[in-house]
């Protein structure tokens, strides 16, 4: 049964509950002007991390730490690690040696492969394209 007085205090309250939480949002939260003063303000006083690699405008300016040994012991040292075959390959190429190497060997024949493949198709154990965990989605 409608029972218009019922509706009227339910209104009532919910409106109440509403402004309530917008003027709480509002009052929390700064304006866009207050934000951008404060960015400005920031910025003058050279407080703003620079996009891009980190550090301050000092730290940036600053000369780098200086080197504990001459250039020609670097090169000395560098000359004794290549004679004595430390030095890593430059770049993330394998080395002479890992290319050299011939590729494991398989442990199970085709006809194994294909026989545990076809056993896990008939016990559901494969899942079906596109549905793997990193698949992509919707």
């Amino acid at each position: 049964m409608f029972h218009p007085i019922r509706t009227a205090m339910a209104l009532l309250a919910a409106t109440c509950l509403c402004s309530v939480a917008f003027a709480q949002a509002a009052a929390s939260s700064p304006s866009r002007a207050e934000v951008k003063a404060e960015t400005r303000a920031a910025q003058k006083a050279g407080q703003l991390a620079p996009a891009g690699p980190g550090g301050t405008q000092a730290e940036r300016m600053a000369a780098p730490p200086k080197s504990t040994k001459t250039r020609a012991e670097r090169k000395a040292e560098t000359v004794a690690a290549r004679k004595a075959g430390e030095l890593k390959p430059a770049g993330s190429a394998p080395s002479k040696a890992e290319r050299m190497a011939a590729p494991p060997k398989a442990t199970k024949t085709r006809a194994e492969r294909k026989a545990e493949t076809s056993q896990a198709v008939r016990d559901k154990q494969m899942t079906p394209a596109g549905e793997g965990p990193g698949a992509p989605t919707k």
